[in-house]
């Protein structure tokens, strides 16, 4: 009888070890390492395919098949529609709606769709699933199993047109003498889904759990192996989620799709824009709106400061869905180019709906927030900004601004602020634009 082979795997970057230590190498963690028994056949080499070498440019260029699913938003991060043969991983907070978004999808086409899960029972998605959808796909078939073999066993005999999986860390290949969720699990496991979607055309859905640090758990090479890398994140205690590509070898990853979730699932959002502005009975100082871009998306954010006299000895320094270390920059050119005594005050910075955004098209809106909360002055609410501020304090011109400003005005906004530097086509727009150069400008410009 052949001994058996064990190594050590990392069990947050994947690294492979002889033997055990206490620190992984690659990655730094300490008592990440595990023991896994590593099970190798050998196996004569499969006579491959007769293929030659060809030179690129008498490559034929083909369209990719897409199957159009009933959610504009996922179509939209996807790129147009799920590749036939693709394989989709989704990653995301425990609770945040994953498995929920891909049931919602399952009952919603008109597709025969087999639903894997080794998480849930039968009877626990089927009440999930009358919570969610009105209309039914009698189409859909559920599949409570781990066991890999037996998953594509069962997918052969069904054909179905693709395939959901919750979640590949609770799949297990009995190939690898090790428990779900390792990391020699989820690889073997991965490469079985990958082959068997690619040679039968099925495109497929995976599920992947993400670790304290907001990475998908597993060897990152699952990330570089599957076709797409959706993340789907957003605050748990607000109603908003966001679906992003990382990854996705079919599209453009600057897309963004975004959700509500209500009582009967996930909505999706048409016009976030409306959504995240708030409707005000009176102008109150602190508030302004920046219009910031997500992909190819324009948006409208309202962006929230308060500036107070410090109580204690050193000043609070604290924001929302915005960079802290940037708002500190912000504060500093402010202090330096613009004379305001910001250094001995309080200053709270909050992105309304829970968005988080690292767009340097919101500097100027911050800038403005902060400024009629320490004047307690209101700004407008017919006026939005769309400008990134350097450190000599110039404004500084911003990407797609054709795009901000027609979101803009569409919307119904009388003024838009952005950088004299911007070079706008010769046209006449419904809303007014304000060029400026200088933070100083926009000082005087503003009140």
């Amino acid at each position: 009888m052949a001994k058996l082979k064990t190594l050590y795997f990392c069990q947050n970057c994947g690294a492979q070890y002889s033997q055990w230590h206490g620190q992984c190498k690659t990655c730094g963690e300490w008592n990440t390492l595990v023991e896994e028994i590593v099970e190798k056949t050998t196996k004569s080499v499969a006579t491959r395919s007769k293929s030659s070498i060809i030179n690129i440019i008498e490559v034929e260029a083909v369209e990719e098949p897409r199957i159009i699913t009933p959610s504009e938003e996922l179509n939209r991060v996807l790129g147009g529609g799920i590749v036939l043969g693709s394989v989709t991983l989704i990653g995301g907070e425990p609770g945040i709606g994953k498995s929920t978004l891909l049931l919602q999808l399952a009952l919603k086409m008109k597709k025969k769709i087999l639903y894997v899960s080794g998480e849930e029972s039968a009877s626990q998605i089927k009440m999930r699933a009358d919570r969610l959808a009105e209309v039914k796909n009698p189409n859909c078939f559920l599949f409570t199993e781990t066991s890999l073999e037996k998953i594509l066993h069962e997918a052969k005999k069904l054909e179905p047109d693709f395939i959901i999986i919750d979640s590949i860390q609770t799949l297990q290949s009995q190939l690898i003498e090790s428990s779900p969720g390792t990391v020699s699990q989820i690889r073997e496991c991965s490469n079985e889904i990958i082959k068997f979607a690619k040679e039968n055309n099925i495109p497929v859905f995976l599920v992947g759990h993400i670790t304290k640090d907001g990475q998908i758990a597993g060897p990152k090479v699952l990330e570089h192996m599957v076709d797409v890398v959706l993340n789907f994140d957003g605050d748990r205690n607000h109603l908003f989620r966001l679906l992003r590509a990382n990854k996705n070898r079919f599209g453009s990853t600057s897309e963004i799709g975004i959700y509500e979730m209500i009582s009967t699932g996930l909505k999706e959002i048409k016009n976030p824009s409306e959504i995240l502005i708030t409707k005000k009975f009176e102008e109150l100082s602190g508030n302004s709106v920046a219009v910031t871009l997500e992909g190819n998306r324009p948006m409208l954010l309202e962006i929230q400061a308060l500036v107070s006299t410090a109580v204690y000895g050193t000043p609070q320094r604290s924001s929302t869905g915005f960079d802290s270390k940037r708002l500190n920059m912000l504060l500093a050119v402010l202090e330096k180019r613009a004379g305001f005594q910001l250094g001995a005050k309080d200053v709270f910075l909050n992105i309304t709906g829970g968005i988080k955004t690292d767009d340097p098209a919101l500097d100027l809106a911050v800038v403005a927030s902060i400024l009629s909360s320490n004047e307690d002055i209101a700004i407008s609410e017919h006026f939005c900004f769309a400008g990134e501020i350097g450190l000599s304090g110039e404004i500084r011109p911003v990407a797609q601004v054709e795009q901000r400003i027609t979101e803009a005005e569409k919307l119904g906004y009388e003024k838009i602020f952005i950088s004299n530097l911007n070079k706008l086509p010769k046209k006449k727009y419904g809303i007014k634009v304000e060029e400026i150069s200088k933070i100083e400008d926009f000082v005087e410009s503003l009140f």
